[in-house]
């Protein structure tokens, strides 16, 4: 991510690059408060380090004066000054400041703070971005909706289940389990590639179509990767691409595309995998009747150890009532 410093010491602005550029970021810089804002006109940065004392425009009048301004994201303030006490925090931070940093400041300090940053813009973008792409998938197939809201409800009680088993303590937490129902809804993105023949045939696939429809799973896959590469910081993307391409694969490697196996397969994909088999079996479409919640359960509980990893199977036959109430009340509200 790229950061724009703004100070007019020279050596200071040589200071904050050198420690910057090592922690891996892209630097530009600034020499007061009217220069920065024509460079944050570009679009091209998200976070800012700037010095309060500057001539021409301070950084308390540059704090303002970003926070007045439209910019089409949200620009992560850091402020640093040798000025200290509780009234100057506190006036750096009506400006606009999202923190406050004094000098002389330690460079591992400085750089703990970016994180911050980048991870309160990262939730930012997230949001949209997972937005945009479960409506994307919707928009091609009109079963799709509620299905995306039923997986992700699953797969967080799954997730839940899981954060509270010693085997899973150093994998799974509350964090995981509400990224995962984040990213969950993008499972079968890829389905955007696949022709309106085979997506919306109503009925059973023949052996060709079926072909066709499998490669969803790796479509979606190199369309997530690509995502990701450009957001290296984004682990939402990273999940998401993870349960697309996996969320076929089978326990004893007999799934598609790649033909993993056990724990080969990531956790979020052995997740999902369950989640989504559970809605296709309890859900009605075109070509088959829903069915009922203990032919689904037989089923699920039939491919433990085969098509599924038996700890998730077990994460949900121990919370059947959470499985069975969101299934109902999903389909109340969609029947």
């Amino acid at each position: 991510m790229r950061v724009l410093i703004v100070d007019d010491d020279e050596i200071a602005l040589e200071l904050l690059s050198a420690v910057l550029v090592d922690s891996g970021y892209e630097v530009e810089v600034a020499r007061n408060g009217r220069e920065a804002l024509e460079i944050l006109r570009t679009g091209r940065h998200r976070l800012v380090v700037t010095d309060w004392e500057m001539p021409e425009m301070d950084g308390i009048q540059l704090c303002r004066k970003i926070r007045e301004r439209h910019f089409s994201g949200y620009i992560y303030v850091i402020l640093v000054t040798c000025r200290d006490g509780t009234a100057n925090v506190v006036e750096g931070l009506d400006a606009g400041a999202d923190d406050f940093i004094a000098k002389p400041f330690q460079p591992a300090e400085l750089c703990v703070r970016l994180r911050t940053g980048v991870r309160l813009l990262s939730l930012e973008s997230r949001d949209v971005t997972i937005f945009s792409l479960a409506k994307l998938t919707e928009s091609r197939c009109p079963e799709t909706g509620a299905h995306l809201e039923r997986i992700r409800e699953y797969c967080r009680v799954i997730a839940r289940h899981l954060s509270r088993q010693e085997k899973f303590r150093d994998q799974v937490d509350g964090d995981y389990a509400q990224l995962i129902y984040l990213t969950s809804p993008l499972h079968d993105i890829g389905k955007v590639g696949i022709p309106d023949s085979v997506l919306l045939k109503p009925g059973p696939l023949e052996p060709e179509e079926y072909e066709i429809m499998k490669s969803h799973a790796q479509i979606g896959a190199e369309t997530l990767d690509a995502a990701a590469r450009l957001q290296p910081e984004a682990e939402f993307l990273r999940m998401a691409r993870d349960i697309a391409l996996t969320h076929h694969e089978r326990y004893d490697g007999s799934g598609y595309p790649r033909g993993l196996a056990g724990r080969e397969i990531p956790l979020c994909g052995r997740i999902v995998a369950v989640a989504d088999v559970y809605d296709a079996l309890t859900t009605q479409r075109v070509y088959k009747a829903a069915m009922p919640h203990e032919v689904a359960r037989s089923v699920i509980l039939d491919g433990s150890g085969v098509h599924f990893d038996p700890d998730i199977v077990d994460a949900f036959l121990k919370n059947e009532a959470d499985f069975i109430a969101i299934q109902t009340r999903e389909a109340f509200e969609t029947g």
